[in-house]
């Protein structure tokens, strides 16, 4: 096992004010320890206060709130400079035995948050004060041992990174042959394209691990619901390429909850929802009519279109009088097909993020015991 050692004994501040005025990004830190735009309003404020940072330099605030149990610490790696608030601490490590994202790796686990609010001060507003943060010792592996982990790091987030550039501009593409087709192809009512289908779990084939929930960011979700004592008898199936949305849009931030089964298995969705299929896959693509229900103006019509008091609801009758254009079947399987390249790469993205809040933690664990 590495010697521990105190951190204070390798870490410097790096108080760099923005004392020229430059017209850098001002950013902030997430709870998950990345850095994101600042949401501060900015007006009249002296950004010559603001404190300078770059590639290498860590950004920490000790403050805790409510349920908010993390050390929010960065480690910054853009190569353009950016500005953060006076407020926060700066610092840089100043020795080649401590890996900058060693340290970071070891302070992105939950053990060491779950630490820090336990070495904190206060109750409501919990803060790790800086001269306490400075006393945390942290093992120490060889430099080598450190490299091994630091580069498995390194490699998960080049790909989430490489995937997430590549899914952006896919997705532009995505929409904006979608938005060309309103001007190209007369609209039709999906009316006479769709059918409803209502089957029922009856025979209780399906149990609590197919059953789903629909989202408003438009997929199938593990539920969330408590089905302790509750008979999935009446839930309804939802078969491969079929969709489903909650007709209710009443709470849901207006927009529909809605999901398409883009697998080969069965699932299942509270009788409540409503479940449809396209009639003729050579005319309409399920995928097709699921990615124009994934647009903000589908969300804004069937908010616009839904009826009620109380609760407000898009009915499966309304649902059929929605106008989309119909082009070609090699036209809307060519759109498919750039969605279903930037849902990739975002899944490889996704995947490659959860390995390295699950691997590396684990590795990095394995090389402090060694």
């Amino acid at each position: 096992m590495g010697n521990k050692e105190r951190i204070g004994n390798f870490i410097s501040l790096y108080e760099l004010r923005n004392s020229g005025k430059k017209d850098y990004p001002v950013v902030g830190i997430n709870r998950d320890k990345t850095f994101m735009p600042t949401v501060a309003n900015l007006e009249g404020v002296d950004i010559a206060k603001y404190k300078v940072i770059s590639k290498g330099v860590f950004v920490f605030s000790g403050m805790q709130t409510g349920r908010d149990i993390c050390i929010r610490i960065g480690l910054y790696t853009d190569n353009i400079p950016a500005l953060v608030s006076p407020a926060y601490t700066t610092f840089t490590i100043e020795t080649e035995r401590v890996l900058p994202e060693y340290f970071f790796m070891y302070f992105n686990r939950d053990e060491s948050d779950r630490y820090g609010w336990f070495i904190s001060d206060s109750s409501i507003r919990a803060n790790l004060d800086w001269p306490r943060f400075l006393d945390i010792e942290i093992p120490l592996p060889s430099p080598e041992e450190q490299q091994k982990v630091v580069n498995v790091w390194k490699a998960c987030r080049e790909i989430k990174e490489q995937n997430e550039a590549k899914a952006v501009p896919l997705m532009q593409l995505c929409q904006s042959y979608i938005q060309e087709l309103k001007h190209k192809y007369p609209a039709h009512a999906i009316g006479p394209y769709i059918e409803e289908c209502n089957e029922r779990n009856t025979e209780g084939l399906y149990g609590e691990e197919f059953v789903r929930g629909l989202a408003t960011s438009k997929g199938m979700i593990d539920t969330k619901a408590n089905l302790k004592g509750v008979s999935l008898n009446s839930y309804k199936l939802v078969q491969s390429e079929e969709i489903a949305y909650v007709p209710d849009t009443s709470r849901r931030g207006d927009k529909v909850s809605l999901g398409l089964n883009d697998t080969d298995k069965t699932y299942l969705v509270s009788s409540i929802s409503c479940v449809f299929k396209s009639k003729d896959k050579k005319t309409l693509l399920p995928d097709y009519l699921y990615l124009w229900f994934c647009r903000p103006e589908f969300d804004r019509y069937a908010r616009f279109n839904s009826w009620g008091s109380a609760r407000e609801a898009f009915s499966f009758e309304d649902m059929k009088r929605t106008e989309i254009p119909l082009p070609p079947i090699d036209v809307q399987r060519a759109i498919v097909n750039i969605y279903k390249c930037a849902n990739e790469a975002k899944q490889i993205a996704a995947e490659a993020d959860r390995l390295s809040h699950e691997v590396c933690p684990a590795l990095l664990q394995h090389i402090i015991n060694s």
